[in-house]
């Protein structure tokens, strides 16, 4: 279904939306193109000239009307989120509270737009700064994240007072239908938020090349950032980016190795493995890389894989078979290159029915020269990396191309702070799996991303600034 001007289009072309699990259709929604973007776009300002002028605390309670819904629903968030994605059911009832905390947090700063009162250099003149919403945003949303990624994009834009045009990712359309049934529920004005379903290319270009769209917000690739980027550049949009990762996890030797181990876990097989944060690269201490990975290789044997809709599952189907043919390449790159499997290493068969898995996998003596060590890897798999020096570590974990997030176990402070300065990344977890919070700022640096999400960081990533001067002669 498409969602334009405050009205569902359910009549049009259709499109099949899988399970990853099973690999069968579990439903199939309506999609528009190039002319229903269009049309979305020129709602979204129209409805941008009075939205913009709605108190910010009147905004806000629109957002909280909104929480209360998800609140009420989020069972059935959470079911549609784990039947699109394949995530297990806890983990989507995780994501569902991480989107409702993003739109109560936004909910919340509406109020709090404040602009700036400058001191004068003449004592004729008034100067301020007041901050104003940029105007309408186009958002273009992945399938890894399906509820938080809209409702991360979408609270900041409506509270800032800026209208918003959705396109979710293809894969994924169950929940952005759901969140939407929430906005229009919740009573939001016609044209503020809209649903555009259907193919990139067609929806980007329009997206891209309509000059009533000033905001570009995506969370992707960095190939395909990077064309939106050059796409976006011809009218000048504000845009900001979160792209790929190829995040390190480094082991000193006087870690606490079984809680090194529990971090990898958490932070490479949560999603299996399908998150622009998750460890990509472990390198750990020479003196300790063989405990580590008897350690690591142990425990991942005992995650249960399975459709995350069956109880006690920790890891469930990658996306699609693309992907899991993709994994299985990397794991046999690294074989060739002599890295040794530890534990998994196979595409896995579930009992019953078919799907796209893949084993939980651990690789020690993991060497530059394998694809793994430079490519992203979008799933559950585990290289190892001996080092021997601080200085050796920081070269090779600080990655030419990436820099998101990075992660470093250590008991000593001085340590944690010179790796805290000296690793190139957005995001920086010293003894922490999981950094990411809604008040802060999320978003890398070099080729991971342009602009921030969360807090009030991802709020300016709405606003512009006008500066004005009032003389007083």
């Amino acid at each position: 279904m498409l969602y334009i001007n405050g009205e569902w289009i359910t009549d049009g072309n259709k499109m099949d939306v899988i399970n990853p699990a099973t690999g069968k259709v579990i439903d199939s929604v309506t999609i528009g193109g190039r002319e229903e973007t269009k049309e979305a776009i020129t709602h979204a300002t129209e409805a941008f000239k009075t939205w913009k002028n709605i108190p910010g605390a009147k905004r806000g309670r629109y957002l909280a009307t909104v929480v209360k819904l998800m609140r009420e629903k989020r069972e059935i968030l959470a079911e549609t989120i784990t039947r699109e994605n394949g995530k297990p059911f806890s983990d989507a009832r995780g994501e569902v509270r991480s989107a409702i905390d993003y739109l109560e947090w936004y909910a919340e700063e509406a109020k709090r737009l404040y602009g700036d009162t400058l001191p004068a250099s003449q004592v004729d003149k008034h100067l301020m700064v007041l901050r104003e919403p940029i105007g309408v945003s186009a958002a273009i949303t992945p399938w890894n994240f399906p509820l938080s990624m809209i409702t991360r994009k979408i609270a900041p834009a409506l509270a800032a007072g800026c209208t918003v045009v959705l396109k979710p990712a293809s894969q994924t359309p169950l929940s952005a239908i759901k969140v939407f049934e929430c906005f229009h529920e919740a009573g939001i004005p016609k044209g503020v938020v809209n649903l555009v379903i259907g193919p990139a290319e067609e929806i980007g270009k329009e997206m891209t090349s309509n000059p009533d769209v000033r905001k570009l917000t995506f969370t992707g690739s960095t190939a395909i950032g990077k064309k939106l980027m050059r796409d976006a550049a011809d009218t000048v949009k504000k845009v900001s980016m979160e792209l790929g990762g190829h995040a390190p996890f480094i082991v000193f030797e006087d870690a606490d190795i079984d809680e090194a181990v529990t971090g990898v876990l958490l932070t490479k097989f949560k999603n299996s493995g399908q998150t622009c944060i998750s460890t990509n690269r472990i390198y750990v201490a020479e003196s300790i890389v063989e405990e580590f990975g008897k350690r690591l290789a142990q425990k991942t044997a005992e995650l249960r894989i399975g459709n995350g809709m069956e109880d006690g599952v920790d890891v469930g189907p990658v996306i699609n078979k693309g992907a899991m043919e993709k994994i299985a390449a990397q794991v046999e790159d690294a074989v060739k290159n002599n890295g040794k499997i530890l534990q998994g290493g196979n595409i896995h068969k579930p009992e019953e029915g078919s799907g796209y898995f893949y084993e939980p996998t651990v690789i020690q003596y993991a060497t530059e020269e394998m694809q793994i060590a430079t490519e992203e890897t979008f799933g559950p798999v585990a290289p190892i990396f001996p080092f021997s020096s601080e200085e050796e570590v920081i070269e090779k974990a600080n990655h030419k191309q990436y820099g998101l997030a990075a992660y470093c176990y250590t008991k000593d402070m001085g340590c944690g702070l010179r790796m805290m300065k000296a690793l190139e990344y957005g995001i920086v977890g010293i003894n922490d799996p999981a950094p990411i919070v809604i008040q802060a700022p999320f978003g890398g640096v070099k080729e991971s991303g342009i602009g921030k999400e969360g807090g009030k960081y991802g709020l300016e990533e709405y606003m512009e600034e006008k500066f004005v001067s009032i003389g007083m002669k």
